[in-house]
């Protein structure tokens, strides 16, 4: 049990060492911040956006859109590298990682576990930061119109949307999306739009898939854990 508890904890450590080597901000001795250009287009050109990402942020976007009111207006808008738009899931995400890598290094290669329960109780640390993890990157938060208005994030936009009109970046599976929000009075009552557009993002599909590969080596240490308790009281 101790020899193949410690081979597991090794395999699993590679794997998410390789996990964070995929993210595009500082974690385990990457490179660090990395540069993508992504093009965003909605149905019929509804919504356009031409953005490049460093590390966790949108350092430089061209939006427009039109307007739900009047098809044949269009609205503009920019951020620039001077007010740049944070992606919390990313950095979150790599928190969790770093946290479950943490996890591993803290057992020293040496050490002789004295029982399953102490084995089970770090692959719960380890299955709870995963999945946090990857809940990060494939559930964003969700909120109201009112807070996406009210948010920090707004205030990267130049020149500034008015007040019936919210933008909001997000990170969902593999997918970046934009989403377009637009308040309209229809006969007296206030109705919400919303258009979106979306790309591929081909680091997170990586970062995804050894996401999961992890979860499922912790998954098959625990059933193995579990099993060893059961014959062990039988015994």
């Amino acid at each position: 049990m101790r020899d193949e508890v410690h081979s597991i904890l090794k395999k699993l450590r590679e794997i998410l060492v390789e996990c964070a080597r995929r993210f595009p901000v500082p974690l385990y001795d990457n490179e660090g911040k990395r540069t993508e250009k992504f093009h965003l287009v909605a149905a019929q050109d509804q919504l356009k956006c031409s953005l490049t990402l460093t590390g966790d942020s949108i350092t430089q976007a061209e939006i427009s859109f039109k307007l739900k009111r009047s098809s044949s207006q269009i609205q503009r808008t920019a951020i620039t590298s001077e007010a740049p738009w944070k992606l919390q899931q990313v950095q979150d995400a790599a928190n969790h990682l770093q946290q479950a890598i943490n996890h591993i290094d803290n057992v020293d290669e040496n050490y002789k576990f004295r029982s399953s329960e102490e084995v089970l109780q770090i692959i719960g640390e380890l299955i709870g930061a995963l999945q946090r993890g990857r809940t990060s990157l494939i559930i964003p938060k969700k909120k109201s119109i009112d807070d996406l208005m009210k948010g920090r994030n707004m205030k990267s936009l130049a020149p500034n949307l008015p007040e019936d009109q919210a933008i909001s970046f997000f990170l969902q599976c593999h997918k970046l999306i934009i989403a377009v929000y637009q308040l309209l009075n229809v006969q007296g009552t206030v109705k919400m739009e919303a258009t979106q557009a979306e790309c591929s993002v081909g680091w997170l599909n990586d970062v995804l898939v050894l996401f999961t590969v992890g979860l499922t080596l912790c998954q098959q240490l625990k059933d193995k854990m579990n099993a060893f308790k059961i014959n062990s009281i039988i015994s």
